[in-house]
């Protein structure tokens, strides 16, 4: 869809920054550590409509705005029923800051939506700081009605980013794997959400068991494992065009591949004459070169965000653990030494955290460690949870949590902060695993 950033009205040097620490004291007992953060109080006010035919909007937007920040547990919306002025007022007299800070705000944020014909408005919103009574952000965007959840989500983006600091997120979507039906006749489908769950699609018809699907880095292709003809083959799925392509049958194969930085290799492992190694594929001419070569498995690679090297999980020393080695498959150095198994493991965008699952005495955890392996974490724990993926920010992750029940099993998508604070549940029509988050949509 078609999005235009028509100006930028103002953009002040004030900047908000939380205090997050990102220093990890290094874990020595199977111990789940969750952060405390204070949210920060915000006002997110309805827009102001020109006209009756913008009412919708004006109040639709500002409340996917107020989803989104609350739902990142950085910030603590006011309620409505304790703001001191309409859009109405704010539009003809201006803001009246010294009410606005009796209410606990310290940001403020208010809109318009003004109808341009055939479809279209423009809608524009003003962040402000209360304390200081200055406006920290003033954007104005042209769009068609139907796009206006996406307005929504890059505003909150340019909130979150001016208030925090941190990168932005909220403009994004998430693939999956829907899956329903008892353990052992599981049904399956490819299925592609928003980042908050909106405007859920299917892309398989669930005739084929489908696994581990992945972004590429420009966000219009994603990678999967496909047992269609119950064979594992790869497929690349181009969200464009919706067309599927086969990228070869791989016996043995149990994850999808992930794709590199630049787009143009995968990256994978395959068994090949009774041993498991990882190899990569440049996509253009479909040529495989093999990166590792030992009697271990290998498997479960991924890229560091500038490509230079690769962390994977192998059985080489005895267990299973993680590794990181460069991208050629030089200097391979374990990286995690605690107690059980560690797997699945994934770079974050930003390069400072390293996200995977660990397996301790039938229990799972979610935890990161940095690629040096210091700091390790574990942050969410389940009787079966798995499948971490980075927000395009680094700051969230997504994951999936299974529990029995009775025949059967459920399966849920979540998301949590990499502190361990702020776990919820992401909704899904039917049951969520193997999620995979997108990069800022182009």
């Amino acid at each position: 869809m078609t999005l235009r950033i028509f100006r930028i009205f103002a953009f002040f040097c004030f900047v908000f920054l939380f205090s997050v620490s990102s220093a990890f004291a290094q874990e020595t007992e199977i111990v789940v550590d969750r952060g405390v953060m204070k949210p920060r109080p915000i006002a997110i006010s309805n827009f102001y409509a020109d006209s009756a035919d913008g009412e919708r909007l004006a109040a639709d937007i500002p409340g996917i705005v107020t989803a989104n920040l609350e739902r990142s547990g950085l910030f603590a919306p006011i309620n409505s029923r304790a703001f001191v002025q309409s859009p109405v007022s704010m539009e003809q007299e201006g803001v009246r800051f010294p009410e606005w800070r009796a209410t606990g705000a310290e940001a403020l944020v208010t809109g318009k939506v003004t109808k341009a014909g055939n479809g279209q408005a423009r809608v524009e919103f003003r962040l402000w700081d209360v304390f200081n009574q200055q406006q920290l952000i003033g954007m104005a965007y042209t769009t068609t009605d139907a796009n206006w959840r996406r307005i929504a989500h890059i505003m909150s983006d340019e909130i979150y980013k001016r208030i925090t600091g941190e990168g932005a997120y909220f403009d994004s979507r998430i693939v999956y794997i829907s899956e329903y039906g008892p353990a052992d006749k599981r049904v399956k489908r490819l299925a592609i959400m928003d980042q908050d769950g909106a405007n859920n699609k299917y892309l398989t018809d669930g005739s084929y068991l489908v696994l581990t699907p992945r972004f590429s880095p420009e966000t219009q292709r994603i990678t999967y494992l496909s047992y269609q003809g119950g064979k594992p083959r790869v497929f690349l799925y181009d969200l464009n065009s919706g067309r599927h392509t086969e990228l070869g049958t791989f016996p043995g194969m149990t994850f999808a591949p992930r794709f590199s930085p630049d787009g143009r290799k995968i990256i994978m492992s395959l068994a090949r004459s009774g041993n498991t190694d990882i190899y990569a594929m440049d996509l253009s001419t479909k040529q495989t070169t093999r990166i590792t070569d030992t009697p271990g498995i290998d498997t479960a690679p991924c890229y560091s965000p500038d490509g230079r090297q690769i962390v994977f999980e192998s059985d080489r020393g005895g267990t299973q653990q993680l590794y990181v080695m460069n991208s050629d498959g030089s200097g391979a150095k374990r990286i995690t030494f605690g107690k059980g198994r560690y797997a699945a493991p994934v770079w974050s965008p930003r390069g400072d955290w390293i996200a995977f699952t660990r397996m301790y005495q039938g229990k799972f955890y979610i935890g990161v460690i940095r690629p040096d392996g210091s700091g390790e974490r574990l942050i969410s724990s389940a009787y079966h949870v798995e499948g971490p993926s980075w927000s395009p920010n680094g700051r969230v992750l997504v994951y999936f949590k299974e529990t029995p029940n009775g025949n059967s099993r459920t399966a849920r998508l979540y998301t949590i902060d990499i502190t361990g604070y702020n776990e919820r549940v992401l909704k899904t029509p039917r049951d969520g695993s193997d999620p995979a988050w997108s990069p800022i949509n182009p």
